[in-house]
């Protein structure tokens, strides 16, 4: 049997203001560090507004797997097309991995073995503390949010048990993000402090390397509920404390789960009846 939790609607409202709340910090911040990075020829600022782009193909793609998502059940998906958002969770990790590190670490390596000659930094200084802000309230945003669903668990529990991904990928790209700023700032401060650019090269190596353990992490939660997990124990002790309420159930062999979407359950259970118990007609 399948079945949706209560609050779906509200909390998909709320899922959305979350995507869109990020990718509208995102894109500006993209334009504004490639402008940056235009000007001053940092390394770092160039990584950052490639990093700012990802995240904003990225929360495209998680709006498209919800749009997707929503698909009423047919003949060929009997269950629905719910974890098709899993899919593009998992597209969302490759690209985080490919796209985001991968270039963060070329770029960083191609300035540290042919470094730019140092510029004027304000331009870097004031496009990372706007960006800062910006993806600072998207952060907050996004750990209300989270909080809001995790109750007493703790964070990673609460990620790991987790069947919508939106939730915890914009959560985890929220806070590379931040970090990335950090270093970038740290980068650039270091490069004209000691005259020497090629650390802001390894600033953007170390950012890379950040969008290289954050897209593992996410691919790893893509993956297992791709392949299907199962639903949380309070929900499958519910089932069973249902079923020894049956007075015509004298034994329940097991009960599997499977989650078919991030609000959706399939229930598979095995049990037997009373040897008494009529035939319906």
């Amino acid at each position: 049997m399948t079945g949706a939790t209560p609050g779906t609607f509200a909390r998909a409202i709320r899922a959305n203001l979350v995507l869109y709340g990020a990718l509208a910090a995102n894109l500006g911040i993209a334009l504004a560090k490639f402008a940056a990075a235009s000007v001053t020829g940092s390394s770092a600022m160039l990584t950052e507004g490639v990093h700012s782009l990802v995240d904003s193909g990225n929360q495209l793609l998680l709006l498209y797997g919800q749009a997707k998502a929503k698909r009423p059940a047919d003949a060929a998906h009997p269950f629905g097309y719910g974890r098709e958002l899993y899919f593009w969770a998992f597209i969302v990790a490759i690209l985080i991995f490919a796209l985001g590190a991968g270039v963060s670490i070329y770029e960083g390596w191609r300035h540290v073995s042919a470094p730019e000659p140092l510029r004027d930094p304000t331009v870097n200084y004031v496009v990372l503390a706007v960006a800062l802000l910006l993806e600072g309230m998207s952060w907050g945003i996004a750990v209300r949010e989270f909080n809001a669903r995790r109750g007493a668990s703790g964070w990673w529990q609460s990620v790991r048990r987790s069947k919508d991904p939106a939730g915890f990928i914009i959560l985890f790209e929220d806070s590379a993000a931040l970090a990335g700023l950090l270093i970038a700032a740290l980068g650039v401060w270091v490069s004209h402090h000691l005259g020497d650019a090629r650390f802001d090269g390894v600033a953007s190596i170390a950012i890379g390397l950040i969008l290289a353990t954050v897209a593992l992490l996410l691919a790893r939660e893509a993956k297992g509920l791709l392949i299907g997990e199962s639903a949380d124990i309070a929900i499958i002790r519910t089932v069973w404390d249902l079923l020894d309420e049956e007075a015509c159930i004298t034994a329940v062999n097991h009960v599997r789960t499977i989650h078919t979407a991030p609000d959706a359950v399939f229930v598979a259970i095995s049990a037997d009846f009373d040897d008494a118990l009529t035939m319906g007609v």
